[in-house]
């Protein structure tokens, strides 16, 4: 079973495009460190300026060491001045219907 890491962000308002422009670039950091790995940004339809930013991993210490790599400090340090709020979580995957494997 794979580990996902789940980020919710709330951007100040206004600034949804500089968001994704700069978390674009931290997915590109992660990918280049961490060959293989998917990155999934959303966006809440209700609540404008609230992202949700997913993806699996294979381990949890493959999480740790992304969450200590260059690819991922220097993102939400850019971010700083842009988002009002920043959860960071990560999951155990427990049930996956239909669909390829995931991982």
């Amino acid at each position: 079973m794979s580990v996902y890491t789940l980020g919710i962000w709330l951007v100040k308002p206004g600034r949804e495009d500089d968001f994704v422009r700069v978390w674009q670039e931290m997915a590109r950091r992660t990918e280049e460190a961490f060959p293989g790995r998917k990155a999934v940004l959303l966006r809440d339809r209700d609540v404008r300026n609230r992202f949700i930013s997913t993806g699996p991993w294979d381990s949890p210490e493959q999480v740790e060491q992304w969450r200590s790599s260059p690819a991922f400090t220097q993102g939400p340090a850019a971010l700083h001045d842009i988002v009002e709020r920043f959860e960071p979580h990560t999951l155990d995957e427990t049930v996956v219907v239909g669909g390829p494997p995931v991982g």
